[in-house]
C-alpha cells in the first residue's frame, strides 16, 4: 500500500472557538461575522436558517436570539492548539493547514492494524480535549480533506472515482488547499462543467493553455493525481532561524513580542535567498528538554505578519494549556525557539494580481502586499511619487476625489459629511474624462445655461470635431455658483449610440464631457 493521508476537520471551528471563549452552552446559536457577513455558524444557527454569506441584519431577523461575534483568527488559532496537541500524541507529524483543519501521514497502520482503528484513536484523543471532529483518509491531501467533510475512507487508488461525481464548487470549499477558487468554480460552472469528473476529463494541456497556473493545480487535484503530502522532513537548513531565549519565555506577551522579532529575521533570510515559504515548522524547547513542534501550511506564501501569527498561536496555546491545567503545557520556561522553512518556492513562480475581484481595498493579505510595494516605491522616488485617491466632499465627481500620498491618513480639505447643495445626483459616472464638446439645439445654435439655471434651448446634438451624435434623452441642468463668473452647471445626456455622458458647462461658456456612465 502506498502512502496514505489522514485529514481531520473540525466543523464550524470559528463558531466553536467563539462559543468556547464565551463559555456558551452547545444549544445557543452563534455566528461569526467578517465584513458584516456570516463566515461560520454553529449547527443550532443553521437549524434556524443561518447560512454562510448571509448579511448580519438578515441573520438576526431569521434568528433574533443569535449571538453574533467578530472574526478573530488569533482566537481560532489559540483554541485549536490543544486539538493539534491531541492529534500529535497519535500521529507525530501533523501539519496544520488552518485552525480547524490538519493533515498527517497515516503512518500508524502497523500498530493500529487498520485505518479505521487509527482514525478512532485520533478521534478519541481529540475528544479528551472536548472537540468534535471528522476524519477522512485517501491517497491525496485534497481528496482526504473532502473525504473528512463526509467522514469517509477512500480505498487505495480510488481518489479519482470518489471525486468524479462531486460538484465543481468543491474546488473552492477549502481555501487552505489552493487559495480562493470561487471565481474559477463559477467560470467552470458557466462553461457547463458541473462536476469534478467533467473538469478532470479535460486534457491537462488544454487546461494549461486556457487557464492560469491555479487552474492547473486544481485540475490535478480534481483528477486525483499525486500532489504534495504532509511534511516529514525539513529542507533548506541555511534558512532556519534558531533563537536562544534570554530570559526564558514564560508569559504570553513575551511570546508575542518574540514571534514578531523572529518572523522579521526569517523573512530577511528568505528575501536574501529570493524564495518564499509556504510551509513552516515551529519548534519550541523548554529548560528540561520538552519540545512542542508544529508544521503550519498556507495556501499563499507566508508574510512576516502571518508568520508571527502562527508562531504566536502555537506558543500562546501551549502556554495557556500549562497555565489553566487544560492540557500538557510546558514543564519549564521556553529557552529555545526555532523557525524552519519546510517548503520554499522561487520568487519567479509567485506573481499576484495587484487587486482581486470582490476583495476589500484595505483588508486582507493581498492588500498588505500592495501596501508594502507602494512603500518601497516611495522610498525610492519620494512620498509624492505614489498618490492614492480618497473620498472628499464636492458637487461633481472630480471634486469628490482627492489624491494624497500613499500611507497618509490626510483629512480632505472638503469634508465628505459637509452639506453640498446642487450635488450631482446618483449614480456617479464609472469613467472620468475631460474632453471638449459642443451642444446645439434643433436649429444648430449653441446651447448654454442661462443665469436662471435653465437651458437656452433643448439639447439636440452633441458634437466633437467632425463627429456628431443625436441626443435621445437629457436631464438637468443642475447649476451651482450662479453669481457672475462662477457659473457652473451639469447635465446628463443619452446619445444615439447608447452612451450616457455627464456634461459640464463652465464659466467660459464651453461644454466638456466630465464622465461616462456604464
Amino acid at each position: 500500500m502506498g502512502r496514505r493521508i489522514l485529514a481531520l476537520w473540525a466543523p464550524d471551528w470559528p463558531a466553536v472557538a467563539a462559543a468556547a471563549e464565551r463559555d456558551l452552552p452547545p444549544d445557543v446559536p452563534i455566528a461569526v461575522l467578517q465584513a458584516n457577513r456570516v463566515i461560520a455558524c454553529s449547527a443550532p444557527a443553521r437549524r434556524m436558517g443561518i447560512r454562510r454569506g448571509m448579511r448580519k441584519r438578515q441573520a438576526q431577523s431569521n434568528c433574533p436570539e443569535l449571538v453574533v461575534v467578530a472574526d478573530d483568527p488569533d482566537r481560532d488559532g489559540r483554541l485549536f492548539a490543544p486539538v493539534v496537541t491531541a492529534v500529535t500524541e497519535v500521529l507525530p507529524w501533523t501539519e496544520v493547514l488552518r485552525p480547524g483543519l490538519v493533515a498527517a501521514p497515516a503512518s500508524g497502520l502497523r500498530y493500529f492494524g487498520s485505518e479505521e482503528n487509527l482514525a478512532a484513536a485520533v478521534v478519541e484523543s481529540v475528544a479528551d480535549v472536548g472537540a468534535e471532529v471528522q476524519v477522512g483518509v485517501a491517497d491525496q491531501m485534497f481528496t482526504a480533506v473532502l473525504a473528512a467533510r463526509r467522514e469517509l475512507f477512500v480505498p487505495p487508488g480510488g481518489d479519482a472515482e470518489f471525486l468524479s461525481p462531486l460538484p465543481i464548487r468543491e474546488l473552492a470549499v477549502e481555501p487552505a488547499l489552493g487559495g480562493d477558487r470561487t471565481e474559477l468554480a463559477d467560470l467552470l460552472w458557466r462553461l457547463g462543467l458541473r462536476t469534478l469528473g467533467a473538469f478532470a476529463a479535460l486534457p491537462a494541456a488544454d487546461v494549461g493553455s486556457r487557464f492560469d497556473a491555479e487552474a492547473v493545480v486544481a485540475h490535478r487535484q480534481a483528477s486525483g493525481r499525486p500532489g504534495r503530502t504532509p511534511s516529514a522532513a525539513v529542507s533548506r537548513p541555511e534558512l532556519t532561524v534558531v533563537h536562544s531565549c534570554d530570559p526564558p519565555v514564560t508569559r504570553i506577551d513575551a511570546a508575542a513580542f518574540l514571534a514578531r522579532r523572529l518572523s522579521v529575521e526569517l523573512h530577511e533570510k528568505l528575501t536574501a535567498a529570493t524564495v518564499s515559504c509556504t510551509r513552516l515548522a515551529v519548534h519550541a524547547r523548554t529548560e528540561r528538554g520538552q519540545e512542542n513542534s508544529r508544521i503550519w501550511c498556507c495556501a499563499l506564501p507566508l508574510t512576516p505578519e502571518t508568520t508571527a501569527d502562527r508562531v504566536r498561536w502555537q506558543l500562546e496555546g501551549w502556554l495557556t494549556e500549562g497555565a489553566t491545567g487544560a492540557g500538557a503545557g510546558p514543564d519549564s520556561p521556553v529557552v529555545e525557539l526555532t523557525l524552519e522553512p519546510v517548503e520554499v518556492s522561487a520568487g519567479e513562480g509567485l506573481q499576484y494580481e495587484l487587486s482581486e475581484s470582490g476583495a476589500s481595498a484595505t483588508d486582507g493579505p493581498r492588500a498588505d502586499r500592495v501596501r508594502r510595494a507602494l512603500v518601497r516605491v516611495q522610498g525610492l522616488l519620494g512620498a509624492d511619487a505614489v498618490m492614492v485617491p480618497v473620498r472628499s466632499g464636492g458637487r461633481g465627481p472630480v471634486e469628490q476625489i482627492t489624491l494624497v500620498p500613499a500611507g497618509e491618513s490626510a483629512v480632505p480639505a472638503r469634508p465628505v459629511s459637509a452639506p453640498w447643495p446642487s450635488r450631482l445626483p446618483e449614480p456617479t459616472p464609472a469613467i472620468l474624462v475631460d474632453a471638449p464638446v459642443s451642444v446645439c439645439d434643433d436649429e444648430g445654435s449653441p446651447v448654454e445655461v442661462t443665469a436662471r439655471g435653465a437651458f437656452s434651448g433643448d439639447p439636440v446634438v452633441v458634437a466633437s470635431g467632425r463627429h456628431r451624435w443625436s441626443v435621445r434623452w437629457w436631464a438637468g441642468p443642475w447649476p451651482c455658483g450662479l453669481s457672475g463668473d462662477d457659473m457652473v452647471a451639469r447635465a446628463q445626456v443619452l446619445l444615439d449610440d447608447e452612451r450616457a455622458l455627464l456634461l459640464r458647462f463652465g464659466p467660459d461658456g464651453k461644454w466638456r464631457v466630465e464622465g461616462v456612465y456604464e
